[in-house]
Formats: structure tokens, sequence, C-alpha cells
């Protein structure tokens, strides 16, 4: 019987990068992985941008074949469709002999891939698209579904969450279509052919505006073409990720094409689709799901990454993807459920002061779910009368959502005295933090936030307001201490950023920041600023 690995635990957690901001390595080894030494060495001779891998690997039965029995392998299939022309630069060279020195992870990312590779290509195929995209993922997210950034990218191909929005990935609470290896397949097709009309058929600088941006790059084409400087990719000024990050795939798409000549082997995947997606027609409880397809909850979220919570999304999508030699019994046990079996239900008997917000947090679903359940019309809802909540079959433990994965692995623990604010209209990151005397990027690294993140009406946030006061003279002294005004300040002759900067003793960073400032711009005599200033410092 063969099995494939794809992650699932919580044990291992490497730094990442947004895409605007210098690399950030954090390592915490897996304490369960033999070849922990060689994960830390890949961390430190990668210098792109790493993303965090929540979930480590779970074994999942595919087919009832040993995997000796593999007559033609799917890597056949990819190298006669690999024409891409590979130069022989310094970069390309040692990116590829990195990964020829370690066969074990590339064995690794091979075996997370081999659910959706055949799927992958097939879509490649079908799209008129360059088989070297079936290696983008292995740049991306080491063919990791569950991946994520600090940066708030997400999923096996990396999507932040406007972009995947605009490319028809839906995203809510109870479901998140940029881990949905299917929908974000389709996805990143869209968007790569996007950034392959807009760089004029260059794959190279379309690959380079999918990681760092068409902006950034259409820039840097722009500069050079000014300047009389050649504008292919190996010439721009881009980021140092993004000038690695085109090579990596060079360098692996050299590597699958001719194997043997750098030492290394490719892990045998059969040329045959190993899952079937499966309409299920309306919302169903996983664990459920789980039982008639004979795989855990575990094994059964790894093959559908994409859903938050104990069930799937009420409103869809509702397609699972099973293992084709658990088809035919899940088929069967799913036709015979009735509605009402589908779902776990308990009669709740409304109390003095509920509301409906109230009691969707109580029982872990949403508003919208309980008025759909109940047919009502609005919010109104009267103590003492009943109301149906759809409820999961297991203990919540079983199901533990990936948002919560996400915000336990990236929640910072601050010092001092611990704050709740709950978000009101018009409030951002800059404006709590003046309020909190703290940054944005520390409020931002508390709540498992980007410091660009769109906040909710209602959201929690966790502020942590500095060294706990020894007493109440100590907290009077800091109080009155730094006292904040915002001030707007009207530029004068001769002004720049850095004099600006001294008289009010803040820094040039902020400056930019609270007025989406750059510093390569030039400042005009009677511009306002806005400046967060301490007035005892002044």
């Amino acid at each position: 019987m063969k099995k494939i690995i794809l992650p699932i635990s919580l044990t291992m957690m490497v730094g990442c990068q947004n895409l605007n901001q210098q690399a950030v390595t954090s390592v915490e080894l897996p304490t369960n992985t033999a070849d922990t030494t060689e994960i830390y060495e890949a961390l430190l001779a990668d210098e792109t941008a790493q993303v965090i891998h929540p979930k480590d690997d779970v074994e999942i039965s595919l087919t009832d074949k040993d995997k000796l029995t593999i007559s033609d392998n799917i890597w056949h299939r990819i190298q006669g469709q690999l024409n891409f022309d590979i130069p022989q630069n310094k970069k390309v060279i040692a990116q590829r002999n990195w990964y020829a020195k370690h066969q074990s992870y590339l064995d690794r990312v091979a075996k997370r891939s081999e659910p959706f590779i055949y799927h992958i290509v097939e879509e490649l195929e079908k799209h008129n698209m360059p088989m070297e995209l079936v290696l983008l993922p292995i740049v991306e997210s080491a063919y990791d579904p569950f991946a994520y950034s600090h940066g708030s990218a997400s999923g096996m191909w990396q999507f932040l969450s406007g972009t995947g929005k605009q490319f028809g990935l839906k995203q809510d609470w109870w479901y998140d279509g940029r881990r949905d290896v299917a929908a974000s397949t389709q996805a990143a097709i869209k968007f790569l052919r996007y950034l392959h009309r807009r760089f004029d058929g260059d794959w190279l600088l379309a690959l380079a505006a999918y990681n760092s941006g068409e902006g950034r790059v259409a820039r840097a084409v722009k500069d050079n073409a000014r300047k009389g400087k050649p504008t292919d990719f190996w010439n721009l000024k881009l980021p140092k990720e993004t000038r690695d990050y085109v090579p990596k795939l060079l360098a692996l798409a050299d590597l699958v094409k001719r194997p043997d000549d750098f030492g290394v082997t490719l892990y045998a995947i059969d040329n045959q689709p190993v899952i079937s997606s499966i309409d299920i027609g309306s919302q169903l409880d996983l664990a459920l799901a789980a039982d008639l397809a004979d795989l855990t909850i575990d094994e059964l979220h790894a093959l559908n990454p994409g859903f938050n919570r104990w069930a799937t999304a009420p409103n869809g999508p509702h397609q699972l993807l099973i293992p084709n030699n658990k088809v035919d019994n899940f088929k069967l046990g799913l036709s015979k459920l009735n509605d009402d079996d589908r779902l776990s239900w308990q009669r709740y008997k409304i109390r003095e002061g509920d509301s409906l917000s109230v009691i969707a947090n109580r029982f872990n679903t949403t508003i919208t779910v309980v008025k759909e359940a109940n047919s009502l019309k609005n919010n109104r809802i009267r103590a003492g009368k009943y109301l149906l909540i759809p409820t999961a079959t297991q203990s919540l433990d079983r199901y533990k959502s990936y948002e919560e994965i996400r915000v336990s692995k990236l929640t910072k623990k601050g010092t001092g005295n611990k704050i709740t604010h709950t978000v009101k209209k018009g409030d951002t990151l800059w404006d709590i933090g003046r309020k909190y005397k703290v940054s944005e990027k520390s409020i931002a690294k508390w709540n498992a936030m980007a410091p660009r993140d769109m906040l909710r009406l209602g959201q929690k946030l966790t502020i942590w307001t500095g060294k706990a006061s020894t007493g109440k003279t100590t907290q009077t002294a800091a109080t009155s201490s730094n006292i904040m005004r915002n001030i707007n300040y009207k530029v004068r002759s001769g002004d720049s950023l850095a004099r600006i900067a001294n008289k009010f003793k803040v820094k040039i960073a902020d400056i930019e920041k609270w007025n989406n400032l750059k510093r390569s711009k030039y400042l005009q005599p009677g511009q306002l600023l806005k400046l967060s200033v301490n007035i005892t410092s002044i």
C-alpha cells in the first residue's frame, strides 16, 4: 500500500519575509524529524523569503499499489515539456548546487506534491502554460498548502488576501481558497497569464512580478529603459529576494530535466490521478466526512486544507478531495445520509441578554448560519424561544482551526500590562498605536498580523503597554513624561526629512509612514506633513 506525506501536526516553524521588508529567519526545529540538521542548513543557505510550515507531515494511503509498480513516472511527462532556456550563470549554478546537495529535501517536497502534482500538470497543459510552473510551488512553499508568511501570504502558491480575491479566491470565516489546492492553482494560472501579457511575453519578468509585485518590476524596467540599459530580468535592479527567486526556479527546471548530470534522483510518482473531487451537495461535518471516507480528520484536512472550521462552508464550495481508493465507499455512505444527519443540531433556549452574535460565538459558528438554520429574516430574537444550532459532532479540539494554529504560531507576547482593544469604526493601527504609545509593528506582532492588514469592526487586539509599573509614582511619572500630540507641519524652504525628524525628535521612517512618503521624493515648500510628537521632548 502506497502512502504519501502531507503536512499536519504542529512541529516546524521557519521565518518568513513580507515582500516589502527585510528577511527574517527564525527557526524552531521539529522534534520528531530525523533530518533536522538538513532543515536547519537549508534555512541558512536559503536567502529568499521563508514561509512558516505550521503542520508536520502525515502519511495518507492513496492507492492500493506498491511504489515499485509505477510504470509511468510523471517526471518523464514533465521533463518532455521543459523548454525554458537555462543560463549557466553564477546565480543559477549556486541554487542548483544547493538543491543537488540536498536529496532528502527534494524527496520530502516531491512526496508532499504527490496528491496534487498530476492535477497541476493537467491544468498547465490545458491552459498551454510552461511546464516549468509545476515547480513554482517548490520555490513558494515547498509544496505545502498550509504554508503562510508574516506578510499574510498563504497556501501552496502563496497568495496575499487581496490578490487572491482579485483572481477569484473566496475567503471567509469558514474557508480560505488560497489553501484550496484546486482553486488556488486556477487562480495562480490566471495571475501568471496576466503577468505574462503585462510584460510582453517575458516569463522571467512575469515570475519576478509574481514574487515582488508588477509595479516594482515595471518601475525597474522603466528605469533601465530611461538610462539606455537592457531591460531583461538579469539587468534589473530588484530586491535580493527576487534576484534569488527566479534563479531558483530555473535551477530546479535544469535539475529536473537532467537529474543524472547532477547525481540526484526524482522520487517516483505515478502519472495518473490518485484523488478525485467529489460534489457533496451541501454543508457537511468534517468528522463525519472523514468517517465516511475511512480517513482521520487530519488526513481529510491535509487533502482539503481550505476549510477553517469543523464543517465545510455553508454556501460552498461543496467539493471534497478524496483518495481514489476511498471514493466508492464515501459516495455510498454520503448517499445514505439524510439532510439532518449531515450536521449535529442542538436545541437552544434563548436567555435574557442573548444576541445572535453571543449565541454564534458560544457554539463556534456565525450569525449567518444561525439565521439560515432558523429562517430568521433579521437579528431580532426573544428570550424563552428556541433556536436550532448546527454543532460539531466531536470535541472541537479535534477540529482545531487553521486560523487558531496560524495565530498561535505567529503571536508574540509583549511585556508589561496587557490591554484588550476592541476595534471601532475608523480605527487604524497607527491610531491605536498613538493611543497606547506603542508602534504599529508591535501591535501587528502581538496579534499575528502584518502591519498593513485590514482591521475588522469589533476585532479584539492585544496591546502590551511596556514595563509593568512598580507603583503609583512610577506610573504617574511615565504618563506625564510622554505627552503625545498630532500636529500638522508646513514644509519650509530648505527642509528635508532628516531636518524635520531631528527637529521633532522622531524617526524619518515614521514620517514616511505617517504621510505615505518615499525617501526618494523631494519635499515641496508649503506641503503639510502629519506628525505624532512627544511635546515634552521638543
